[in-house]
């Protein structure tokens, strides 16, 4: 049995995999990420006072008589403050400037020396400014990580696309008579079983069950030639005993089974013929996660018998791929749903883009927007319409609609405010008076907006096509 990889395979699969841990500070140390957390921790106030106060004995030790260092010549007990602050913010500076201010009076026992007035003012504003410049540098990191989130989100869904269609080319010239059925017809039906039945797996798994796994085992199945097998639901990364939906003969799984922790801890297939270990102990022949986009595992399929000719790298790539595409279909499939009952001509990719950009909106606030152009259904207007969608940008995302009064484009663009949908439109504009001498009035090109918000995408989207004079 020959289960080879080839080079462009293993790259394939390794950037899928990398991809899926990406992090916008991924290359940060241990060291760099307990200095600089991406996140002020619940635990940062006790942090900050035993810091402080570790701070003012190793002073104290250091001049007994002088234990806040006034007399050096320089304030450098402040540079304490200045840590916390680019640390942790404002307020937590300002927090451990209150506690210089407690050591001081403790130390002249309730202020009766002088008060340094210039050595704290300095101090205070010093703090305040690097507090200030943490916490502005703080939320763009968060809104970094958020948009970043999405973009890998999007980069494995189209690294996985990517894969299919290179797989599909490979098996039009082997084997296209001898498969029950292509890769675009597991694609469209795997993208009607997640929409069918509205799914929607927390990700705590708490669902006893997952609507549509039977249809699910049988087709993966079918497209595999797999004979026995059954699926499990992974729940806070264990492995329920209870299956989901079987095929063929009844059988148990073990948790502890080699090759089901092997697929759990690297969310990959494991077989028996792998070459990274020999795998001594098991009773199954196969196993592969259920893998969303953003890497959690929704469930495991443990596969008892299969044919000994299926047994090789292209079919089990395609089988983690195929359970990868549906269980990022699972993860939005309520979101599209909702968008497809409202809107029931919208592609699914366009469903399902809108339907991360505008979670994306409630959790992290970062703006994304859909424009509208309408163009005449003329020569000219069709001349107009192909130019534009020329001119799309690499992350948009277009749906083009054709009637017989005239054309809409509707572009779909990720992280995008109101300022960036005038700047798109200022584009326009300059490429078409480039190259046509006129502008969008003068092509009578109509232009309409809606930027994402926190309501629901589905029927903002149906108002936005019927002000473009789409109907039905």
């Amino acid at each position: 049995m020959n289960t080879a990889t080839s080079p462009s395979d293993s790259d394939t699969h390794a950037n899928t995999v990398k991809s899926r841990h990406t992090h916008p500070f991924g290359n940060l140390n241990a060291v760099g990420r307990f200095v600089a957390p991406a996140v002020t921790r619940p635990f940062a106030i006790v942090e900050t006072t035993a810091f402080m106060l570790i701070v003012c004995v190793l002073c104290w030790r250091f001049d007994p008589s002088d234990p806040l260092l006034l007399k050096t010549g320089f304030p450098w007990l402040w540079f304490a403050t200045l840590v916390v602050a680019l640390r942790y913010g404002t307020l937590l500076g300002l927090y451990a400037s209150a506690l210089l201010i407690g050591v001081w009076l403790v130390h002249t026992h309730g202020g009766g020396d002088a008060w340094p007035t210039m050595f704290f003012t300095g101090g205070l504003l010093q703090t305040i400014i690097a507090g200030h410049f943490g916490d502005i540098w703080g939320a763009r990191a968060q809104r970094a990580d958020s948009l970043n989130g999405y973009l890998n989100d999007r980069l494995v869904a189209m690294t996985n696309s990517h894969y299919l269609m290179r797989l599909s080319h490979e098996r039009l010239e082997k084997d296209l008579l001898s498969k029950p059925t292509t890769l675009r017809d597991s694609i469209t039906e795997l993208r009607r079983l997640s929409v069918a039945h509205g799914l929607e797996v927390p990700r705590t798994h708490t669902a006893g069950e997952m609507p549509g796994a039977r249809e699910l085992l049988e087709f993966v199945a079918q497209a595999c030639q797999i004979e026995v097998a059954a699926l499990y639901p992974v729940r806070a990364g264990k492995v329920d005993t209870t299956a989901l939906a079987r095929l063929g003969d009844t059988f148990e799984i073990d948790p502890h089974d080699e090759l089901v922790v092997r697929a759990l801890d690297t969310k990959s297939v494991a077989h028996l013929r792998s070459d990274e270990q020999p795998v001594s102990q098991t009773s199954l022949l196969v196993c592969a996660p259920l893998v969303a986009a953003d890497g959690d595992v929704l469930a495991l399929l443990a596969i008892r018998r299969m044919p000994f000719l299926s047994l090789n790298f292209d079919n089990l790539q395609l089988l983690l791929v195929l359970l990868g595409y549906y269980a990022d279909g699972v993860e939005h499939a309520q979101q599209v749903r909702d968008i497809l009952q409202v809107v029931p001509d919208c592609p699914y990719d366009f469903a399902l883009d809108m339907s991360r950009l505008a979670r994306l909106v409630r959790s992290a606030g970062i703006a994304s927007s859909l424009v509208a152009l309408v163009f005449p259904h003329d020569d000219a207007g069709d001349s107009f319409f192909e130019h534009v969608m020329r001119r799309r940008r690499s992350l948009d995302l277009l749906w083009p609609i054709r009637t017989d009064g005239r054309s809409v484009l509707i572009n779909l663009m990720p992280a995008t405010d109101e300022t960036g949908v005038d700047g798109y439109l200022a584009r326009i504009e300059a490429s078409l008076r480039v190259q046509f001498n006129v502008d969008l009035e003068g092509a009578r090109i109509g232009v309409h907006t809606l930027h994402l918000g926190t309501g629901a995408p589905g029927p903002a989207l149906r108002g936005l096509l019927t002000r473009s004079g789409i109907d039905g």
